[in-house]
């Protein structure tokens, strides 16, 4: 798969918009997005749980409140700064700088492990997807959530997404390709809206992928 974006530096947008990007967020999809991914995952209290790419917290928070154990990461410092401020008091919680390429997390050690509205951010979507396969133990689970392909290039530009979203069966065809097994993708049945600096308005579906491991 091959990028579709010049390196311009993700991080550094997540950097600028960290502080309100809990306001933000809501006017671009809604918390249902979360409640469907972690229905999927069929989380139970007590498991560890990783969100790949976390931000503020958004999934964080609602498994935190389910009882698992959270690690959270992601590579912006500002984020992490958000992530310590919100949760960093709370029991079963840490959160780690890293990239979605290099997981720091070790092998096998993970039960649920979610990446929400992240993969059109990263610069390999192969290797972010091995890595979710590397972290899991055996029989773990993974949900996925992102938008399908568009063709609205304000998202590129002005909101530095390196992908113009993907179609569902080739995200899939990763997953099965990193080695999970019981693949499934379909609408998520939420979308992802945005509007441009020139008032161009996109509505986006976002669609799911969740597997084993």
């Amino acid at each position: 798969m091959a990028l579709m974006k010049g390196m311009e530096s993700s991080a550094r947008y997540f950097d600028e918009v960290a502080g309100e990007w809990d306001t933000l967020r809501k006017g671009y999809f809604r918390d249902e997005v979360r409640e469907k991914a972690v229905e999927f995952a069929g989380v139970r209290q007590g498991e560890g749980a990783a969100d790949i790419g976390a931000g503020t917290g958004f999934l964080s928070e609602a498994l935190l409140g389910r009882g698992l154990e959270v690690v959270a990461v992601d590579r912006s410092p500002a984020m992490l700064a958000e992530l310590e401020r919100k949760f960093g008091g709370r029991p079963g919680f840490r959160s780690l700088g890293g990239d979605t390429e290099a997981l720091p997390i070790e092998t096998g050690t993970i039960d649920c492990c979610f990446a929400n509205m992240v993969l059109h951010h990263v610069e390999s979507p192969e290797a972010t997807i091995r890595e979710l396969f590397r972290i899991l133990k055996p029989g773990g689970r993974a949900v996925l959530t992102d938008f399908v392909r568009h063709g609205f290039d304000f998202f590129l530009t002005e909101y530095h997404d390196r992908w113009p979203g993907f179609p569902p069966k080739e995200v899939a065809a990763l997953f099965r390709a990193a080695g999970f097994a019981s693949v499934e993708e379909g609408p998520l049945g939420e979308i992802c809206q945005a509007e441009s600096s020139g008032g161009v308005r996109a509505r986006v579906p976002i669609f799911f992928v969740r597997a084993a491991r």
